[in-house]
């Protein structure tokens, strides 16, 4: 379902608080998910939104829910009541959408606030003695604000969760399912994703109520206005391609993605020792850290941001011009968010790829996920050996030819003869069948030295009383020396 952006804010029936908060923001025209959706909110229906980043998901719910509740704010002087709540993954989304709410509602006089983990509380609670008509939260810190009792969610009306999919990523599942048993039923639900697989259609079915299905662009796709290139590259080369690519002095900013926290300082390093100014985010780094990290980004204070994956829906900068996979993400849906950092709201943007042969396995599955295949640049300093021209499968292995033997080298003859053991014992045992027959007349012959021993042993019996006797009086000595005296001895 797309709608031509052929109209204006003007044109949704906003109120004039909002309209003029939205000029002061630059915004004129509304995007596709925004035009679709901010009707059907304002009617107080259910609605379910998939759309991929980028597209302006959060003014698409926050316009709205700003104008529902100006039209039913009662008197200033009454307590607030926490009306509107959103649920985010990361810490990072949670801040910006809440900078969103700052900027539509700036006329309104609606108070919202942000809680998240990761920093202590306190700051975070006074806003919530003071009362707030909209709160913005990551579900932990939810949670346990709730249990405290500094969070009541009694009078509830709106309750929105947005990047469903993420949320369900990261394990926060079952922290959804805790809240959604706290919020009353009677309410009205939005849910958002960028993705729509069944798993997250199955968890919107248990909160939303008759919704309106919205999809702008077909699910797991990517944003036309972002070109995509891809490197084939060795593993042990992606840094020097890397530092090849950042030469280009056209390019302002640049987020550059890893899969691991690790790999995200790693980069970082080598960056600053190329002097290119850079620095990293990721879930090991402290709150003020990656706050700090992020404004100096946008201020163009830093060229390079090195994030992990974990940061990849948290990150909304405009006019960010190029987004590089340093390392291939192995969920497909991953590399949609991540390249839907740049070409945000119309914007062209740009998003390479550097792939190495053991990953080559996770490109075949973005190209399918997205149904298209990226176009491979093999003009660079640092091209793959043994790859495919066309990038389809791994690379032959090489036939390892055996060493050649050195003539000079004596021969060993490791070949060893059998050695005839005549011992009658094991002639005896190795013998069988008839053979054992024709010994039984040698056995039988045998058997009186047997008696023979066993009247010997019957003779030695008193021996073994007598050192019976020895150690029943030496018990006393056992006990007293213990273990260790017995085993000395």
């Amino acid at each position: 379902m797309q709608r031509k952006l052929d109209m204006s804010f003007e044109k949704l029936d906003l109120i004039e608080p909002i309209l003029n908060a939205l000029k002061t923001e630059g915004y004129t025209h509304p995007t596709p998910i925004q035009a679709i959706s901010i009707p059907i909110i304002l009617k107080g229906r259910d609605l379910l939104g998939c759309a991929q980043t980028g597209t302006g998901k959060t003014a698409a719910f926050a316009i709205p829910i700003l104008q529902q509740l100006y039209l039913a704010k009662g008197n200033d002087k009454a307590p607030r009541k926490i009306k509107a709540l959103i649920v985010t993954p990361t810490r990072e989304l949670a801040i910006q959408i809440g900078e969103s709410f700052t900027s539509y509602g700036c006329n309104t006089g609606l108070r919202h606030t942000v809680v998240f983990g990761g920093v202590p509380q306190n700051q975070q609670v006074h806003p919530l003695k003071m009362g707030v008509d909209i709160l913005v939260a990551t579900p932990g810190r939810l949670l346990d604000l709730i249990n405290q009792g500094y969070v009541k969610l009694g009078d509830l009306s709106i309750f929105v969760l947005d990047e469903a999919d993420r949320m369900l990523d990261m394990g926060f599942i079952h922290d959804v399912r805790k809240l959604i048993k706290l919020i009353p039923a009677k309410r009205q639900s939005l849910f958002f994703s960028a993705t729509m697989p069944e798993t997250i259609r199955v968890l919107a079915s248990t909160i939303l109520t008759d919704p309106k299905e919205v999809e702008v662009t077909p699910a797991s796709t990517t944003a036309e206005t972002v070109e995509q290139e891809m490197y084939f590259v060795d593993a042990e080369n992606k840094k020097d391609l890397l530092i090849h690519v950042l030469k280009d002095k056209s390019i302002a900013t640049a987020l550059v993605f890893t899969r691991t926290k690790h790999g995200a300082d790693k980069v970082q390093r080598f960056l600053e020792k190329a002097h290119i100014k850079a620095e990293a985010i990721h879930g090991n780094k402290s709150q003020n850290a990656r706050q700090n990290a992020l404004r100096n980004f946008k201020d163009r204070t830093t060229r390079v941001l090195v994030a992990t994956d974990i940061a990849a829906r948290g990150i909304d900068i405009d006019d960010l011009n190029l987004v590089i996979n340093y390392e291939i993400p192995n969920i497909p849906e991953t590399y949609v968010h991540r390249i839907g950092r740049t070409g945000r709201a119309g914007l062209e943007g740009k998003a390479i790829s550097f792939c190495d042969a053991e990953e080559r396995e996770y490109l075949k599955d973005i190209q399918k996920l997205i149904s298209i295949r990226i176009p491979l640049v093999n003009d660079h300093p640092y091209p793959a050996l043994n790859i495919p021209e066309d990038g389809k499968g791994k690379p032959k292995p090489k036939l390892q030819t055996p060493r050649p033997q050195n003539p000079n080298k004596p021969k060993i003859n490791h070949t060893r003869t059998p050695v005839s053991r005549t011992t009658a014992g094991n002639a005896s045992k190795a013998e069988s069948g008839p053979r054992k027959v024709e010994n039984s007349s040698r056995r039988t012959e045998t058997a009186p030295r047997r008696t023979e021993n066993t009247q010997k042993r019957t003779e030695s019996m008193p021996r073994r009383t007598e050192n019976t006797a020895r150690r029943t009086e030496s018990a006393p000595r056992k006990t007293e020396g213990g273990p260790k005296k017995y085993w000395g001895r």
